[in-house]
């Protein structure tokens, strides 16, 4: 076939035409279709590569895992969109690994600040405040605060690691056919567990995960239609991002 056959074809279609023939060509016009998928993955974790790595390179780097998806690719799993959305995820995250962007004393202090936030919050049955948190830990608030500002990015890996665990992230789609009646109902709690999360908390973390997850807007930006500083705007992030791992990890 050629290209112009191809066009006219469906995705669904396509991926019949390439199990039968398979072929290079074949294989780069389904991945192509994909483009903006990976895309639009990349634009909402962007901040966990934007110190090492431009939004054109994780599209490139995708389209690699997409090439290699489509051969390993079983439809009876589910949609491919899902099967791929936690491989490139995970490629962002390896990368960011790799290269290790965060400073170790900030990496450091900011997993006894998450330890520290998840102990509190057993404790008391609410989250502590910055005060009881830098008290817990014997620092200073602006030393506490100097970490969350910094740290943000250190949170996102570590919250998008928390949600691999969650089922509504795993290569199955929710109503994927080999799924069990007691998988879906697990899933459907995990999903209703993360959309209560958010709705507890505050308002100004509600905004910010919104308009950086969603709008996928930059922190300074963000910081300006919240009428804060950059580093404030920072500091609200991680303690949403932290928020949230604690939540969910209780119900992993």
């Amino acid at each position: 076939m050629k290209h112009d056959e191809y066009e006219k074809m469906t995705t669904e279609e396509l991926f019949q035409e390439y199990r039968r023939n398979p072929s290079e060509e074949l294989k780069w016009e389904i991945v192509m279709r994909y483009t903006g998928t990976i895309r639009n993955i990349a634009l909402q974790i962007q901040g966990v590569y934007s110190g090492f790595a431009q939004l054109d390179d994780i599209i490139n780097e995708g389209l690699i895992v997409l090439a290699r998806a489509v051969d390993k690719y079983d439809p009876s799993i589910g949609k491919f969109e899902t099967y791929v959305a936690k491989r490139i995820r995970g490629m962002i995250i390896d990368l960011a690994r790799q290269q290790d962007w965060v400073p170790r004393p900030i990496r450091r202090r900011a997993r006894e600040i998450e330890q520290a936030n998840a102990e509190l919050y057993s404790r008391l049955g609410r989250f502590p405040t910055e005060q009881e948190i830098a008290e817990h830990l014997h620092i200073s608030v602006e030393e506490y605060q100097d970490t969350m500002s910094n740290a943000s990015m250190y949170s996102v890996v570590s919250l998008e690691e928390t949600l691999e665990g969650c089922d509504q992230l795993s290569n199955h789609d929710r109503t994927a056919p080999d799924s069990s009646p007691d998988e879906l109902i697990e899933r459907q709690e995990l999903l209703e567990t993360l959309s209560k999360a958010i709705s507890t908390l505050r308002e100004n973390e509600q905004i910010v995960l919104s308009l950086y997850y969603q709008k996928n807007m930059k922190m300074k930006d963000i910081a300006a239609v919240l009428g804060v500083s950059h580093a404030r705007a920072s500091q609200i992030h991680t303690r949403a991002l932290q928020k949230l791992k604690v939540l969910l990890s209780d119900s992993i």
